[in-house]
């Protein structure tokens, strides 16, 4: 999300739209974002903060900018929202949502870095936010040039987002704004500049790969075609006080 300035002229709103099968993990870099859901949720994500919105079986919920900040002042967005898909058992589960203040979040020097567990498992800690398969979020920012070994600190395959200043993996430069994803295992590591701020984020494969439509993800085909079929007749669950509604794509 971003980097974007909000304004009078563009303020954030995401009307009401749906999700099943998925958890969705929003962290901020600056900015804020006001999460409402049918289950009843009503939280402000600030910088630093952890919103993590577990589907399963079905919810609808908006993303807009605060009301406090709607009073003529501009400010910078930015951040991620990454997609976790649940495994098959829990696909039905009933929607939960959980919040982390930045405070709450894990943090601690390491490596010459700066590092802070969004969520998951590593570097042999854990989150409050465990999530429903074997996962982690990392936010590193390093506070010298560095290198950061991998090697039995977390497990699975990882993605590299930079956030700001850049990496390098076996002499591949990775900038500003680019990912780099690798299947292999956790046995890599990366050279991290001073200054640079970077994302991991990845876990163990799930036994089954899911399927996506829109917003949906499921190992079953016909249960995307019901949800479809569920979100245009207007039968998910809806968010309190929000007559809003983003119908189904054309495409």
């Amino acid at each position: 999300m971003g980097p974007s300035k909000i304004g009078p002229e563009k303020y954030l709103d995401v009307d009401q739209h749906p999700h099943i099968g998925l958890s969705t993990l929003t962290y901020l870099i600056s900015g804020a974002i006001h999460h409402k859901d049918s289950m009843g949720s009503d939280q402000i994500i600030y910088p630093g903060d952890v919103g993590f919105m577990t589907s399963g079986k079905g919810v609808t919920h908006t993303e807009r900018t605060p009301e406090n900040m709607r009073r003529g002042q501009n400010h910078m967005v930015q951040g991620y929202q990454i997609w976790v898909a649940l495994p098959e058992k829990l696909e039905y589960m009933e929607p939960v949502f959980q919040y982390l203040k930045s405070t709450e979040v894990p943090e601690w020097v390491e490596l010459d870095c700066n590092i802070r567990l969004v969520a998951g498992k590593a570097f042999g800690r854990k989150s409050k936010i465990e999530g429903y398969s074997e996962m982690f979020m990392l936010d590193v920012l390093a506070l010298n040039d560095t290198v950061i070994s991998l090697e039995e600190k977390l497990r699975g395959e990882v993605a590299f987002v930079v956030v700001k200043g850049e990496i390098e993996i076996d002499g591949e430069s990775i900038q500003k704004g680019q990912m780099l994803i690798s299947k292999t295992n956790e046995m890599c590591s990366l050279d991290i500049t001073k200054g640079t701020q970077v994302l991991l984020f990845g876990g163990k494969p799930l036994a089954k790969e899911p399927l996506l439509l829109w917003n949906f993800v499921s190992s079953d085909k016909e249960r995307l075609k019901q949800a479809k079929q569920d979100w245009i007749s207007r039968k998910f669950p809806v968010v309190l006080s929000d007559s809003t509604y983003i119908p189904f794509p054309n495409t």
